[in-house]
């Protein structure tokens, strides 16, 4: 059983259990003295950060543990998870670790670990870290304690690697781009990297001061990036999260493209390109039915994991997939990097734009979605509430209701006392009427058991 890692690497309030200066410390002396005890060299391990005030405490206290163990520390500053994953790779370095919480507020932060490969730590690696944290190591002798220093030019490798993912010599002179950066991790990258390409960029929640991360902006609040795509009539928008690996784009008329919208798009591009492999893409439980018929069309199947990148991954490597991507717009395309690039995405959307000579409304216009609805039931406490006969009972008859014209998907959040209720039908009045039925019929079982706060939030 897992105590600290979760599907995305240690995540908490800050100065609270676990994610507090202590933690980090031990947590650093436990990864070093794991890591260094798979290798015959001295380790370098480097660690990014978003722009979260509590990063500095962190990476403090996390550089602190490592070079206790031996050691060498790369220090990179603010930077998005995927540059994180590719840093690792291009400067040869053993392990890498990323400083955030993703989408989360300001006052949340994470720490997440990536090999040497680019890839998240296997699970036996982070099961060996967990045992060292309840057994602490020994320390290193004084005269091989590690060193750490700064990487001046991070930014500008990854910027790039980016580029280099187009086909050579494509440019997007003169497209108007409007870019939300959610005062986060992609503030000096997003801006920068877009206008090397020609694009005429207006930069959104570019200014982070350590609190507005996230912040009514980003890709979990993307209205007002659509708001300004309209106003200044720019032709796409991109709403990146806390640490870019997740986007959201909206069209020139403002409306927003989805997860599920844009592996349709990358999809079909990939597929007209020839480049599209194991004859399917990896989405989740939560995807729409209206991409599984649209990638059927194409002759393509739609697998479904868990919910969660590291599912997601975990399917597209097993099944030789190289896009896949969840709903919330956290796309992996393996052709370029090992974890979801919010401005990856954002690039090989505008390549299908430019060279299907559409704009992006038209290309999304391909994919019908079926009415979907997300409701959030909040607890008191994690505990396994799909085990339940009573839910599952309900569960089956919510399914039941539906006559094989929808879904339902229940399911803990991975990271928040929190469990998420999804219907989707192609009739609108079915789905509402199930699903308002499902949800207070889960409340009432979940309240009798006392484990339950009955509070309720609905959202498209």
């Amino acid at each position: 059983m897992r105590k600290y890692f979760g599907t995305d690497g240690v995540r908490g309030r800050v100065n609270q259990p676990p994610m507090t200066a202590e933690f980090a410390l031990a947590l650093g002396r436990a990864a070093g003295y794991v890591l260094t005890s798979h290798l015959s060299h001295t380790p370098h391990v480097l660690i990014g950060k978003d722009t979260r005030l509590s990063g500095y405490m962190i990476e403090s206290a996390l550089c602190a543990g490592l070079t206790s163990q031996g050691m060498n520390v790369l220090l990179v500053g603010p930077i998005p998870t995927p540059a994180v994953a590719y840093l690792t790779r291009s400067l040869r370095a053993d392990a890498g670790v990323m400083l955030s919480a993703s989408h989360n507020p300001a006052g949340d932060n994470g720490i997440k670990f990536f090999s040497a490969d680019g890839f998240k730590l296997p699970d036996e690696i982070e099961m060996e870290i967990e045992r060292r944290l309840e057994d602490p190591p020994p320390l290193a002798d004084p005269r091989e304690i590690g060193r750490a220093r700064r990487v001046e030019d991070a930014r500008g490798r990854y910027i790039e690697f980016l580029k280099a993912s187009l086909p050579r010599g494509v440019r997007f002179d003169g497209m108007k781009v409007v870019v939300d950066c959610a005062n986060g991790a992609a503030y000096g990258v997003a801006p920068q990297l877009f206008s090397e390409l020609g694009c005429k960029v207006t930069a959104i929640f570019d200014h982070p001061d350590g609190l507005n991360i996230n912040a009514g902006c980003g890709s979990t609040a993307p209205e007002a990036m659509c708001e300004i795509v309209r106003e200044t009539g720019s032709d796409i928008g991109f709403a990146l999260d806390g640490d870019a690996d997740r986007l959201i784009a909206c069209d020139a008329h403002g409306n927003m493209i989805d997860g599920d919208r844009m592996i349709a798009i990358l999809a079909e591009h990939a597929l007209s390109e020839g480049k599209l492999q194991g004859g399917a893409v990896v989405a989740t439980t939560m995807s729409n039915m209206g991409l599984e018929r649209h990638l059927d069309r194409m002759g393509l199947a739609l697998l479904r994991a868990d919910v969660g990148d590291r599912y997601v991954l975990e399917l597209m490597r097993q099944r030789g997939c190289n896009i896949g991507g969840e709903q919330s717009g956290h796309m992996i395309l393996l052709d370029y990097n090992t974890t979801g690039d919010g401005l990856l995405t954002a690039l090989q959307l505008m390549c299908a734009m430019r060279d299907r000579d559409k704009p992006l409304d038209r290309l999304a216009a391909d994919m019908e979605v079926f009415p979907q609805r997300l409701w959030n039931l909040e607890l008191d406490r994690r505990w396994d509430v799909l085990s339940d006969p009573d839910v599952r009972q309900a569960v089956k008859h919510a399914e039941n209701s539906l006559k094989g014209n929808g879904r339902v998907n229940v399911r803990m959040s991975g990271t928040e006392p929190k469990l998420r209720i999804m219907v989707e039908a192609e009739d609108e009045a079915l789905l509402q009427a199930v699903g308002e039925q499902l949800v207070g019929d889960l409340a009432a079982i979940l309240q009798s058991k006392g484990d339950a706060s009955g509070s309720r939030a609905c959202c498209a």
